[in-house]
């Protein structure tokens, strides 16, 4: 809000915390990026009664604090914790999540390399089955790295702040459906068809299964719900084809990739599947706002 400041009444009731929830966060939202409410406010929340407490805990951590210090007038300074004080791409980088940051990203490049040189230097004709089929349970492991306490150490802190929740939820998978979508889909152009569906045919079932994990992990966590739904994915697409009989296992695969993908029912089932996760996901937004994801 470019040239808005908070007014000196939504200040004053900030400070003495009789601001409704969704107003402090608002307007904490935007102190990260106008020093000057910021400063309006540090002071504002020194004249009150945690004024005395707060002074009080910066003299103790001062007095804590190694030989090498840095100077009253920097650690008093309302932007130097502020995401706006880092770079750019640091901020996004780290809004992106742990899985983007780390070897997740080289892991996905990795089946996507291993996919080709498997079709083209090693002559197997069934990649392409093999992609698909593992394809849209990808994203599920990024995601499941991403959000958590057991991915974050700094979880509960950030789904404390106007930027986590939902908001946080839905930044970090957009990173990992921007790192996985495109590679993948550039693997199944380089492979042989090999009977089985499109490239892009996986595009719409990972979406409606990246959104099935997260609104089931709103009451589950993160982390099982990515479990339940790609071993769902698993036994029903890739191992009930491959444990069949009759025929060679890829071409099984083929076929059994067909029916679940191939066309426009399906697609729109998939379609349809994935409008209700979000709505579900909408709905249950409260409980990322609140932290309870494992």
């Amino acid at each position: 809000m470019t040239g808005w400041h908070a007014p000196d009444d939504l200040v004053t009731r900030y400070a003495d915390d009789a601001l409704p929830e969704p107003d402090a966060w608002s307007l904490e939202k935007h102190l990260e990026e106008c020093g000057s409410c910021a400063t309006r406010v540090s002071q504002a929340v020194r004249e009150t009664a945690a004024g005395a407490v707060l002074a009080d805990v910066r003299t103790a951590v001062l007095a804590a604090a190694p030989a090498r210090r840095v100077s009253n007038a920097r650690l008093w300074s309302p932007r130097v914790f502020l995401p706006s004080s880092r770079p750019r791409l640091a901020r996004v980088l780290w809004a992106a999540g742990p899985a983007v940051r780390g070897p997740w990203p080289a892991a996905v490049l990795l089946v996507a390399l291993g996919a080709v040189a498997l079709a083209h230097a090693g002559g197997f004709d069934g990649t392409r089955p093999l992609l698909l089929a593992v394809a849209p349970v990808v994203p599920l492991a990024g995601v499941a790295l991403s959000y958590g306490a057991h991915a974050d150490p700094l979880h509960e802190i950030v789904t404390a702040t106007p930027s986590g929740g939902l908001r946080l939820v839905l930044t970090r998978t957009a990173a990992v459906l921007a790192v996985s979508l495109p590679l993948l889909t550039l693997a199944g152009l380089l492979l042989p068809a090999s009977g089985a569906p499109g490239v892009a045919a996986w595009l719409l079932p990972g979406l409606a299964l990246t959104s099935a994990s997260l609104a089931l992990g709103s009451y589950v966590g993160c982390r099982t719900a990515t479990a339940v739904i790609a071993g769902g994915w698993l036994c029903a697409v890739p191992a009930r084809a491959l444990a069949g009989h009759g025929g060679h296992p890829t071409a099984r695969l083929a076929e059994q990739l067909s029916r679940c993908l191939d066309g426009a029912p399906a697609q729109g089932a998939w379609a349809a599947a994935a409008t209700l996760c979000v709505a579900l996901l909408v709905a249950r937004r409260a409980t990322f706002d609140h932290g309870v994801q494992r």
